[in-house]
Parts: C-alpha cells; sequence; structure tokens
C-alpha cells in the first residue's frame, strides 16, 4: 500500500509540473493584456475583443480558460473555477480603464519589483500549495504506515482508512471548487487546488481498492473490476470541472484497471465491452471540451489494448474485433467529429484510430493461423466499415487511407514474388515453404466486393467534393483507381495463368474503360467543367494502368511491347477533344513504361524466340514501333498541348530510333544472339550511343525548354561519353587487346557499330552544340570524334589484312605497315580540309596532330621496316603530302591577306 501511495505521489506531482510548463505562457500574455489596459485609455469593448481572444486561443490547455464560452462572469467563475479569474479582472480593469485615468502620482512598478513580485507569488501561492499537497499525502501515508507497524489495525482496517482518505481527499476538493474558489493573482493560476485534491484522492482510491484485491484478496475480480473503471470513468467526467490533466488520470486508471485486475477465465466481450464504455466517455467529455489530445490518448490506449489482446491469444473472437471496431469509428465520427465540425480541414486525430483499426483487419487478413478460421472475411466487414466512416465524414480521411492501405498489403502478400519458384497448391498459397493460407474460393469474391466498394464510393464521394474540395475529390479518386488495380494484379499473379490469361484480362479492360468513363463523369461535374483537375487525373492514370495490365495478361512479350509503344498515340489524339494536362502525360508514361520492358528484356520476346534472321526480327518492331509512335504523339502534342510532355515524346522518338539501329546491328553481328552476359565491345558501344543520343536529346529539350538540370544533364552526358570512349573503346574493350571477334560481315561489323557509328554521333553532338553549350564540350567531342574516326579506319586496315581476329600479338606485314602511313596521311589531309571549311582550328590541330604522328611512324618505324619500293613510296608520299599542305597554307594565308588589304 506504501508502495503505491508513493508512485501515485510522484505521478501527480510530474503531472503538475507539466500542466504548469505549458501555462506559463498563457499566465504571461494574461499578465502583459492587463498592463496594457491598466496603463492606456482602451475602450472597454476592445479590452473585452482581446480578453476573448485570448480565452479562446488557449482554451484546450487549461480548463478554466476551455469555460469562458458563457456570456456572464459569475456563469464562468462558477464552472471554471479560479481559471477565470484573471479574464474576470481583465474586464474588471478594462472597465475601470474606460471610466477613470489613471492618476500620475500612481508609483510605477520597476522591473525589480516586479521580479519580486513573481518569485514572491511563486513561493507563497503555487510552491506553497505543491508541497503542501505532497506533505499532506506523506503525512497521510505515514500514518497509515504507523497503524501497519504497531498492529494497531488489520488489512481491512487500513485499506477501509486509505478508502475513506481518498474520498475526503475527493470530497475537499469538490468543496473548495464548490464555495466560490479564486485565484487572487494570475501567477497562482497553475496550482489549482481542488484538481490537485481530487486527483489525489482518485490516486489514493485505485492503491485501496488494487490492494484489497491483488494484495489480500478482500473481494473478487469481478468486483474490483467494477470498482476501478467506474472511479476511471467517474475521473473522466469530473475533468469537466477540474481540466483535461484530471481527464488523463482518469483515463490512464481506465486503461491499466484490465491489467491490474487478472481473472481465471478472461472474457473478450467483457475486455472490449469495458475499454468501449472508456472510449465512449473519454470521446463525450473530449468532444464538448475540444481536447484533441484526451480523444488521441483515448484512441491510441483501447487500439493498444487490441493489439495485446491479439498478440496474446491464438485465433481473437472476430465477433468482438469487429464490433469493437465499430464502435471506435463510431465514437471517431458520431461523437468527435459531430457537430460543427470544420469539413474542410483533416483531422489529425482521426490516424490514430485509423492506424489502430487498420492493423487489427490487416492482421485478419494476413496472420496464417488466423487466415485459415476465417479472419479475411471478418477483415473485410471492418474495411466496409473503415470506407462508410470516411465517406461519411469527410475530416476522417486517414481512416480511408487506411482501409486502403490494409487492403493493397492484404493482396500484396499473396503474389508469389518472394519466391519465383512458389508452389500454388488448391488451398493456399506457399512462398518458401511459408503457407499463407488465402485461398482461391476466399481472395476473389471478396476482392470484388472490396473493390466493387472502393469504386462505387470513391466515384460518389469524388463527385461530391470536386467542385468545392478538389482534395478530397482527388484521394477518393485515387483508390477508387488504386484498390481494384492491386487487387486485379494480385489475383492474376497468385491465382491466374501468368502467361495468358483471358479472363482477368477482360477485367483489366473494362476496368480501363470504366475509368475513362468515369473520368469524363467527374469532369462534368467540374467548375469550371471540363478542366481535367486532380481528380481526373487520377481516373485517367488509373485506366492507363488497367490497359497496361490488359496487355500483359492477353499477349506475349513481343506484342505487348509493341503495342504499348503504340498505346502513346491515343492520349495525344485525345488532345484535340480535351485539354486536360494529364493526356500528354500518359503518352509521356508509354515511353517510361517501353523503356522499362526493354530493359529487363532487350531481345523484346526471349532470347530462345529471337530470330537469327538479320533486320526482319521482333527487334524491328519491338523497337522500330515505338520509335515511330513516340514521333507521332509528339507531333501531335505541338499542335495541342505542347508542353514537356511533347518534349519527352520527342526524346522518346530520337532514342528508341538510335536503339533500333544499336540492336539490329548488334544482332547482326552477333549472328543473332544480343543478350551475352560476357561484357562485350558491341555491348558498350550501344551504351556510348545511348549516352552520346541522351547528350543530344537533353541539349534539344533545354533550347526549347530552358532547365539548370538540362543543361548539367547535357553536359554531364558528354563527359561521361568522353569517359566510356577512352577508357573501354580505346583501352578495356579494344579488340587489339581483347581480340575479340569483329563479325563475318565486311563493313556492317563490331568495328562499325564501336567506333565509326559513335564516331559519327559525336561529331553530330559538336556541331549541334556549338553555340548552345561551352567552347570546351564542343571542342572536346570534336577530338572526341576524330579519334574515334582514326580508330575506325586504323582498325578497319588491320582487318583488311588479318581478318575477322585482330590481336596486336598477330604480327604486322609489310604492306600492312606501309598502308596505316598512306591512311594517317590521307585522314590528316581530309581533317584539315573540313577544319578550313567549317572553320574548325580544334579540326585543324587534329590534322596537324595526325600529320605529325604520320611524319613519325615514317621516320622511326617505316625506314627500320620497310624495304625496297615500299620504303622510297613511304617518304615520297610523305613528302609530297607535307609540300602540299604547304603550298595549301601559302595559298590561303595569300587570300586572306588580299581580303584584309581589300577592306582596309
Amino acid at each position: 500500500m506504501s508502495e503505491i501511495a508513493i508512485i501515485a505521489i510522484i505521478v501527480l506531482f510530474v503531472i503538475t509540473t507539466k500542466q504548469q510548463k505549458r501555462l506559463n505562457s498563457v499566465e504571461a500574455e494574461l499578465k502583459a493584456l492587463r498592463k496594457a489596459m491598466a496603463g492606456s485609455a482602451v475602450p472597454a469593448s476592445h479590452a473585452l475583443a482581446a480578453a476573448a481572444v485570448q480565452r479562446e486561443q488557449t482554451a484546450d490547455l487549461s480548463p478554466e480558460l476551455s469555460q469562458g464560452q458563457s456570456d456572464t462572469a459569475d456563469q464562468e467563475q462558477q464552472e471554471a473555477g479560479p481559471w477565470s479569474r484573471p479574464v474576470a479582472a481583465a474586464r474588471v480593469e478594462a472597465g475601470d480603464a474606460t471610466n477613470e485615468q489613471p492618476s500620475e502620482a500612481e508609483p510605477v512598478r520597476t522591473p525589480e519589483k516586479a521580479g519580486k513580485r513573481d518569485i514572491e507569488t511563486a513561493l507563497g501561492t503555487r510552491w506553497a500549495v505543491w508541497v503542501g499537497g505532497v506533505a499532506l499525502a506523506l503525512g497521510g501515508l505515514f500514518l497509515v504506515r504507523y497503524t501497519i507497524e504497531a498492529g494497531i489495525f488489520g488489512p481491512g482496517a487500513r485499506l477501509s482508512m486509505a478508502g475513506l482518505f481518498g474520498l475526503l481527499l475527493v470530497a475537499a476538493g469538490e468543496f473548495v471548487r464548490r464555495t466560490d474558489w479564486r485565484v487572487p493573482v494570475a501567477g497562482a493560476a497553475g496550482a489549482y487546488i481542488p484538481a490537485i485534491l481530487t486527483a489525489a484522492g482518485v490516486f489514493t482510491l485505485f492503491g485501496a481498492i488494487y490492494a484489497a484485491h491483488g494484495v489480500y484478496g478482500f473481494i473478487g475480480a469481478g468486483f474490483a473490476f467494477f470498482l476501478l473503471g467506474l472511479i476511471a470513468i467517474l475521473t473522466i467526467a469530473a475533468a469537466l470541472v477540474h481540466g483535461q490533466a484530471l481527464a488523463g488520470i482518469g483515463l490512464l486508471g481506465a486503461l491499466a484497471t484490465p491489467a491490474l485486475v487478472a481473472s481465471q477465465a478472461p472474457s473478450a466481450w467483457g475486455l472490449f465491452g469495458y475499454l468501449a464504455m472508456v472510449l465512449a466517455a473519454a470521446g463525450v467529455i473530449a468532444r464538448i471540451r475540444r481536447w484533441r489530445f484526451l480523444m488521441a490518448a483515448s484512441f491510441f490506449g483501447t487500439g493498444l489494448w487490441t493489439l495485446i489482446y491479439m498478440a496474446g491469444v491464438t485465433i481473437p473472437d472476430f465477433a468482438v474485433m469487429m464490433v469493437f471496431s465499430a464502435v471506435t469509428l463510431a465514437v471517431l465520427g458520431f461523437v468527435w467529429l459531430s457537430g460543427t465540425m470544420e469539413e474542410r480541414k483533416v483531422d489529425l486525430v482521426s490516424i490514430v484510430p485509423a492506424v489502430f483499426v487498420g492493423f487489427t483487419a490487416l492482421a485478419l487478413f494476413v496472420i496464417p493461423d488466423i487466415a485459415t478460421d476465417g479472419g479475411p472475411k471478418w477483415a473485410a466487414i471492418i474495411i466496409v466499415m473503415m470506407v462508410a466512416a470516411a465517406f461519411w465524414r469527410p475530416p476522417a480521411e486517414p481512416v480511408l487511407h487506411a482501409a486502403g492501405i490494409v487492403t493493397a498489403l492484404a493482396y500484396i502478400q499473396m503474389m508469389p514474388i518472394l519466391d519465383l519458384h512458389a508452389e500454388l497448391s488448391p488451398g493456399a498459397l506457399r512462398l518458401d515453404g511459408v503457407t499463407l493460407a488465402v485461398s482461391r474460393a476466399g481472395a476473389i469474391p471478396i476482392g470484388v466486393v472490396l473493390g466493387l466498394l472502393f469504386m462505387g464510393a470513391g466515384l460518389w464521394a469524388a463527385r461530391r467534393h470536386i467542385a468545392e474540395r478538389w482534395w478530397f475529390s482527388a484521394v477518393w479518386a485515387f483508390w477508387a483507381v488504386a484498390a481494384p488495380l492491386v487487387i486485379l494484379l494480385s489475383t492474376w499473379a497468385a491465382f491466374g495463368n501468368i502467361d495468358r490469361d483471358l479472363t482477368h484480362a477482360a477485367v483489366a479492360v473494362l476496368l480501363c474503360l470504366g475509368f475513362v468513363a468515369a473520368g469524363e463523369w467527374l469532369s462534368r461535374a467540374e467548375q469550371p467543367p471540363l478542366v481535367g483537375g486532380a481528380a481526373i487525373s487520377c481516373m485517367l492514370a488509373g485506366s492507363a494502368m488497367a490497359w497496361l495490365l490488359f496487355l500483359h495478361m492477353a499477349f506475349g512479350s513481343g506484342m505487348t511491347t509493341v503495342l504499348l509503344g503504340a498505346s502513346a498515340i491515343a492520349p495525344a489524339l485525345a488532345t484535340r477533344h480535351r485539354s486536360w494536362p494529364v493526356l500528354g502525360w500518359l503518352s509521356a508514361a508509354a515511353v517510361i513504361a517501353v523503356l522499362a520492358r526493354v530493359a529487363f528484356d532487350p531481345t523484346i520476346v526471349g532470347a530462345e524466340f529471337l530470330s537469327r534472321t538479320p533486320l526482319f526480327n521482333w527487334l524491328l518492331p519491338g523497337y522500330g514501333v515505338p520509335a515511330l509512335a513516340f514521333g507521332f504523339a509528339a507531333w501531335r502534342l505541338a499542335r495541342t498541348t505542347n508542353g514537356r510532355p511533347r518534349l519527352i515524346m520527342e526524346a522518346g522518338a530520337a532514342l528508341f530510333a538510335l536503339l533500333t539501329l544499336a540492336m539490329l546491328v548488334r544482332h547482326a553481328m552477333h549472328g543473332g544472339v544480343i543478350d551475352s552476359g560476357a561484357p562485350t565491345l558491341a555491348e558498350q558501344a550501344i551504351y556510348t550511343l545511348i549516352a552520346l543520343g541522351a547528350g543530344a536529346i537533353l541539349v534539344a529539350l533545354d533550347m526549347r525548354s530552358p532547365s539548370p538540370v538540362l543543361r548539367i544533364g547535357s553536359l554531364a552526358a558528354g563527359v561521361i561519353s568522353a569517359l566510356l570512349i577512352c577508357i573501354q573503346h580505346f583501352m578495356a574493350l579494344n579488340p587489339l587487346v581483347t581480340d575479340e571477334s569483329t563479325g563475318r560481315i565486311p563493313f556492317f561489323n563490331l568495328l562499325f557499330l564501336a567506333y565509326l557509328l559513335p564516331a559519327v554521333a559525336a561529331f553530330a553532338l559538336a556541331w549541334y552544340a556549338r553555340g548552345k553549350r561551352p567552347k570546351w564540350y564542343s571542342s572536346m567531342l570534336a577530338v572526341l570524334g576524330a579519334l574515334l574516326a582514326f580508330a575506325y579506319a586504323t582498325l578497319s586496315v588491320r582487318r583488311l589484312f588479318k581478318g575477322e581476329y585482330i590481336a596486336w600479338w598477330s604480327g604486322m606485314e609489310q604492306v600492312e605497315t606501309y598502308s596505316y602511313s598512306a591512311l594517317w596521311l590521307v585522314m590528316g589531309v581530309a581533317l584539315l580540309v573540313v577544319g578550313v571549311r567549317f572553320g574548325s582550328q580544334v579540326l585543324r590541330v587534329a590534322s596537324a596532330a595526325l600529320i605529325s604522328i604520320a611524319v613519325l611512324k615514317v621516320f622511326l618505324f617505316d625506314m627500320s621496316e620497310l624495304e625496297g619500293v615500299l620504303r622510297a613510296f613511304s617518304f615520297i608520299g610523305l613528302g609530297g603530302v607535307l609540300i602540299g599542305i604547304g603550298l595549301f597554307y601559302q595559298r590561303l594565308l595569300t587570300h586572306t591577306a588580299a581580303g584584309e588589304r581589300s577592306e582596309v
């Protein structure tokens, strides 16, 4: 008994201390208000208005201010006790200020005196009360302890004395409150003596009753449970006049009662019936006073008991869980959110019941033992009630989210995504030996009911809110499409035929058409009509997802990719009739979807089904049709909505056109095999082409719609391309080093793909980026293109002499050696002509470098390696080229000088 009393006193002290901290700011503001009204001639009406505003702002922090809704000061004082005194005093002072001017001889209180007055107030009013209360409780405790040690009274008498002491404290608190209690100064508002006495009495009664049952066994579990619950509920009710802190004490005791009182045969109905009464009582009190913390704490405590109960039993009582979930939602909708609640705002308190009721439904659906015993049916009923509660009370939006998330998780866990070798038995789905125990006969009917529920309620609510509350409308529209799609996807993956399932495909196409029709129906209710807001965007996005599922369910891999790419045309064409922003983005989404498919399977139909016939195979339509469709969609969007979706479609068209060429070349070069696991130069060449193409696309997008992201991205794409080429093409994967096969086709071979195509792409990007990007960027790409062209020409000569394999260790003949000198000289001259033609100093410098390399080769290598006529031809050719270059530059300089003189 003594230990319980000590704990009770400590808890009481902590609670009052925290309450005092929360009220300090309120007291300071009220004190400043009185100073302002006493020191200036403020009209009484202004003072009253200021006091009323202050009272409303602090209504949730303290019980005395929450009683300020009455019209007269006497009624406020009677209901709120001392807490209304500061406001009443403010009104009196305000009235005095309007009738009498302050005396000039009245002394002005200095900051030092104010500080002394604050310390005096704290010591004489607040701390004296707290310490006195603790001393009173300890005195009673020591008296009871003395009777125990001296053996004066037995256990029954001691418990009776403790109970009587608690009742006396409660009675004293009520007596003090009813005797027109006044707090003389605002600084003593935190030391509300009636509430402190009542709380001390409640703790004492709780301890006495628990000791009578748990320690001495004087009363049975049922009677103790009844008494503890009754005291807790009465304490919560007493909070109407004593404040929210006392309600918290009562709630804490009510929630602790089931744990304190043990029973040999616990009843789920008894436990949750009691919790339902506690929740309802706390809800009514919280609704009257608008105490959000009390309401949230009540939902949290009772919800925590549901989790404790479900964790402690093998199979819970489903009816109890369903009924208590209904009670929780009823308290939320018909008690807490009743009356004149602001329906345009989301109530954050509703998050707590949404979480716990959602956990209850999810546990009934996914825990194996519970699921096999019929839990999903009861979980579906709870989800229906959650949707109904959110539909009835719009501020309870978190309950809708919880219902949708629970539904999605419940069906996602059925999909065999954790184990690709999952076995499907007639009665259950198995993943890695764990039985999820959701049968087809149960999952599909429940899924149909829940899908129709979300669609029906979602469309109805979305149309109801779309004109005034677009956010609520969009939320309902989202779940109206998300929940049915998740259910359809999971049932297909768990119980359908993954390769081809026409039944699920039919449902998917019906959903697609239904969502489109629903979007049109909702759009006509907009204000103004046919704007295409967030709710319509959700519906059309859902139709696109349903169409995607239809393609995967009804067709094979190849047709799915082709039709998915072609699907980008439909939203673009629809922009002729509706200027909804989402239409263009749906076309752009098709680009992302096709990219994801080809990234997952670049062969389009699988390596074993890809024909080895060059050109006419699945690669041509798999990459070419999307390229054409994206191009047409970009052309269509340019004439209607325009904007960034059109730029994305242009980028997609260019990218897939490049991929079409690259993949066909690789297919032909590798004999029909393009997905080899070993890294090859051909694979790297495709990546390089994509990077260069992406650089050009980003430059184009940035020029049409400037963006720092696009500008930096284009520079990054060029730099990455240069690094890939230098590291992979020239060194790591160079056929001279790896001796990789260059292909049997003379021209369309690995060298064409890995060097000539990237050279053309680099030159094109360098030319296109001139004036649009920094000079170093264009120069880098031009040099890169020249190096690639040099490598292609040199390696092609090597292949001409060596055949399919051109490793450097296979030696070099004299004619081949001479050919390199001639080739490099010709290329140097060509670069010089092009550099002069286009005014590119970079190309002219590259020409000089290449010719210098040729000169060094002739003098350092050809002189020693070549013999006879080849040596002579090597030097003759070199001399002729150098003389020709000299003449070319002399004529160029002569014409330049003549032009300058003519200008002068």
